[in-house]
C-alpha cells in the first residue's frame, strides 16, 4: 500500500456493491487508501475499481457475520502499520417475507451480519481511535430505523439498534476526538431487494435514490461529524421526520403496505 506518511487509511464493509462499493469511492477521490470487505468475489473487481480514483485499495473477502471473518479483517487492518482513520461499518442484509415463513437460519443470519458484527467490529475501531484520540465511525443504518418494519421485521430492528447503538458511542466519545455519523437511506438501487426476495413488493418495484448519491451524502456527514443524516430524497426526509410523530402502530401499517409480499404488483 501506500507511504504510510501520506494518506489516511479508511476501512469499508459491504464494499463489493451498492452503498459501500460507492463510499469507498468517495473515500478514494478524497485523499484515502482502503482496506473493503466482503464476502463475495465482487470485492477483487472492486478494489480494482476503486483505484483508478487514485488510492492504495486491499480487499479482504470473509464473511463478517462470523466472529472469525471479523477478526480476520481486523487483522488486515492492523497490518497494515498506520491508524486507523474512518471506519465505514456498511455490511448487512435483509430478509423478506412473513416472519412465520422465513428461514431461521437467513433470520439469524442477518442478525450477526447486521448487528453482531457492526458491534464487533465497531469495538476494535473504537478502541484503536480512543488510544490515539482521533477518527470517525460511519454506520449504515436506514430510515426503516425510525418504524416498525413488517414483512422484514429482523431487518427493520436490526437497523434500528445501529441507529441507537451510533447515538450512544456518538455520546460516549463526544470528549475523545472521536465522531460517529448514522447514515440512514430510504430505498437504494442496490441489489438488496433481489437478495431480499422483495422484488414483487411495493417498495420493491417502486422509486429508489442512487447509491453514488447516497454515499455522497454520508461521506460528507461524516467529514462534518454530523451525528446523522437522511440520504437520498427529500421523501426520506419526509418520511423520518413524521415517523417522529406518528405512534407506532401507525407506523407499522403504513411499512406494511410498502413490503408485503405482492403489494408491488400491477391491480
Amino acid at each position: 500500500m501506500s507511504d504510510p506518511t501520506t494518506r489516511p487509511l479508511a476501512v469499508v464493509t459491504g464494499a463489493s456493491s451498492g452503498i459501500g462499493y460507492e463510499l469507498a469511492k468517495q473515500f478514494a477521490r478524497n485523499g484515502f487508501d482502503l482496506v473493503i470487505a466482503a464476502e463475495d468475489e465482487g470485492i477483487s473487481q472492486a478494489a480494482r475499481d476503486v483505484e483508478e480514483h487514485g488510492a492504495s485499495v486491499e480487499p479482504v473477502r470473509t464473511d463478517l457475520a462470523s466472529y472469525d471473518g471479523v477478526e480476520q479483517l481486523w487483522r488486515q487492518v492492523s497490518s497494515d502499520g498506520r491508524p486507523l482513520a474512518a471506519l465505514a461499518i456498511n455490511a448487512g442484509v435483509g430478509v423478506g417475507g412473513a416472519f412465520a415463513t422465513t428461514d431461521l437460519e437467513e433470520e439469524l443470519r442477518l442478525v450477526d451480519l447486521n448487528v453482531r458484527s457492526a458491534v464487533h467490529l465497531a469495538k476494535r475501531g473504537v478502541q484503536d481511535m480512543v488510544a490515539r484520540g482521533d477518527g470517525r465511525i460511519l454506520f449504515t443504518s436506514s430510515i426503516a430505523a425510525t418504524q416498525p418494519g413488517p414483512f422484514e421485521a429482523a431487518y427493520a430492528a436490526s437497523k434500528a439498534f445501529l441507529l441507537s447503538f451510533s447515538e450512544a458511542l456518538r455520546n460516549e466519545l463526544k470528549d475523545t476526538g472521536i465522531t460517529v455519523t448514522a447514515l440512514m437511506p430510504g430505498p437504494t438501487d442496490t441489489e438488496f431487494f433481489d437478495r431480499a426476495q422483495m422484488r414483487d413488493t411495493r417498495v420493491g418495484a417502486g422509486r429508489k435514490d442512487d447509491a453514488a448519491e447516497v454515499a455522497r451524502h454520508g461521506f460528507e456527514a461524516m467529514m462534518k461529524g454530523r451525528d446523522h443524516v437522511v440520504a437520498g430524497s427529500p421523501t426520506n426526509k419526509v418520511i423520518a421526520g413524521a415517523s417522529k410523530l406518528a405512534p407506532e402502530t401507525v407506523k407499522a401499517q403504513m411499512h406494511r403496505k410498502l413490503s408485503e409480499p405482492g403489494s408491488g404488483q400491477p391491480g
